[in-house]
């Protein structure tokens, strides 16, 4: 059963998936009560993937049908991917990448967005809910284009999706307006992730939410967050000597959810010995896990790891809860946010060590990676490339790390091009150019993003008059 973050409540999987996020504004949490043993991890590691979402999805969907459940990851992970196990891990000396942008969008929302659809439909039938869903998100690049794609063929869906008009990649817009229709509508705000983000939940907090079926694709939504967890421990096997070998991980972090997969896995069991979280500029998370004080009231930076650019990262309510076992002290905290901007903690966080990386220092770690190892990473890997280095150089960890990689290089070809001292000069013509440098394949997908899309922005000031009206006429449509 699932609880909510700031009060007692108890609902199924479905009913949270449906949902999105509780009534009371909270995130939906679930008290693990399976920790794998090394028997058990023996077990897993021998698993495809596929074998292996199934073993670790049935713990959390508790009132799927078994059967159901292995047919929809079967579904939602078939020809879906360029490879067959969905993520590579791609090993040098000391560290690894783990690839997660092998997915119909190019980035490790893929992972997730690919099966949540499925989840969604078969919550419904479970519920016994007919009527439309609209999904309603806000994006700072990849989860736009990997959720309008995931729920582009449903039936009884329809999704909204806000961006921050300046804080994206341009490849990433056209990737979110190339989708684009009646039944999907991409709006830009005049204004960061943040204020973005801020009108999604405020529509879930008011009556538009009691009048109409909204749901979420983020990672606030269980049915987001759940799925990735399984990488974890796919990438585990693939570079553990044995079941029983820690090994560190690095995530880029943004909204906190990738990250907080990865503690999800480790209170399962797996051996885990750091979570390093990896910020930008927009470096938040690092002064939080350093001086344990949350203060989102700074300024803000568009930098060229535009998915990271957030000031309040949601899924570190779940963290708090998971650490405090006290939903009380939690939703104190989130309304000290929301009231003040910023609120403290004593909370110990030993699981997890920060850094932050600025831009300069990412365009180094996308040319250093390049010329040391003759492998292209996009700006997002390359925070969490140096991010791993100052680690190292900080504490002497010798511990084998894995590096999240998250999106595609292509995906951010003008900053490819600058680190690499690239002339650039245009989009298209760069990743061509780049594609034959750096010996790397020419998505197919991007040929259709060779074209003008309209574009519709809203005013921050006018965004929630708008935003209601919209969800009106997508429900009566």
């Amino acid at each position: 059963m699932y609880t909510s973050t700031r009060s007692k409540m108890n609902v199924n999987a479905s009913k949270a998936i449906i949902d999105g996020i509780a009534p009371d504004g909270g995130l939906f949490v679930k008290k693990l009560e399976k920790k794998f043993k090394y028997e058990d991890l023996v077990k897993l590691s021998k698993l495809n993937y596929k074998e292996l979402a199934l073993e670790i999805m049935k713990l959390f969907f508790n009132d799927f049908n078994y059967d159901n459940l292995k047919n929809i990851i079967n579904k939602a992970y078939t020809n879906t991917f360029d490879i067959e196990n969905l993520v590579e891990v791609k090993s040098f000396k000391d560290f690894a990448f783990l690839e997660l942008y092998h997915g119909r969008t190019l980035a490790f929302k893929d992972v997730a967005l690919s099966i949540l659809p499925h989840l969604l439909d078969e919550s419904k039938k479970i519920n016994d809910t007919k009527e439309n869903t609209i999904i309603l998100t806000a994006t700072s690049g990849d989860t736009g284009s990997a959720a309008l794609c995931g729920f582009n063929e449903g039936d009884t869906t329809k999704m909204i999706v806000l961006y921050p008009t300046q804080g994206v990649s341009k490849i990433q817009e056209k990737q979110m307006l190339s989708f684009s229709s009646n039944k999907q509508k991409v709006i830009a705000i005049n204004g960061n992730f943040d204020d973005a983000q801020r009108l999604v939940k405020k529509a879930f907090n008011d009556v538009i939410n009691k009048e109409y079926n909204l749901s979420s694709a983020n990672s606030i939504n269980i049915g987001r967050l759940i799925p990735q967890i399984v990488y974890y421990f796919y990438s585990y096997f693939k570079e553990a000597n044995n079941c029983v070998d820690k090994i560190n991980f690095v995530v880029p972090t943004g909204n906190f959810g990738n990250i907080l997969a990865g503690y999800i896995a480790k209170e399962l069991g797996l051996p885990i010995n750091k979570l390093i979280c990896a910020s930008n500029s927009n470096n938040v998370l690092y002064d939080f896990f350093r001086k344990k004080v949350y203060d989102r009231n700074r300024e803000f930076y568009k930098t060229i790891s535009p998915s990271m650019d957030i000031l309040v990262s949601s899924n570190l309510e779940r963290l708090l809860y998971h650490v405090s076992d006290n939903d009380q002290e939690v939703k104190q905290m989130m309304d000290e946010l929301n009231k003040n901007g910023k609120y403290t903690t004593t909370l110990e966080f030993n699981d997890f060590y920060s850094e932050y990386v600025n831009i300069d220092d990412t365009y180094k770690g996308i040319k250093e990676v390049y010329e040391k190892y003759n492998y292209l990473i996009d700006p997002h890997t390359a925070v969490g490339y140096i991010a791993y280095k100052n680690y190292k150089e900080s504490t002497k960890d010798e511990t084998k790390t894995i590096i999240a990689s998250t999106a595609h290089p292509f995906k951010f070809p003008e900053a490819i091009c600058k680190a690499l001292d690239v002339p650039f000069t245009g989009e298209f013509e760069a990743i061509e150019v780049l594609s034959e440098k750096c010996n790397v394949k020419y998505p197919e997908m991007f040929k259709k993003l060779k074209v003008d899309y309209k574009k519709t922005v809203w005013e921050k000031d006018e965004a929630y008059e708008n935003l209601c009206k919209l969800i009106k006429e997508l429900a009566n449509d």
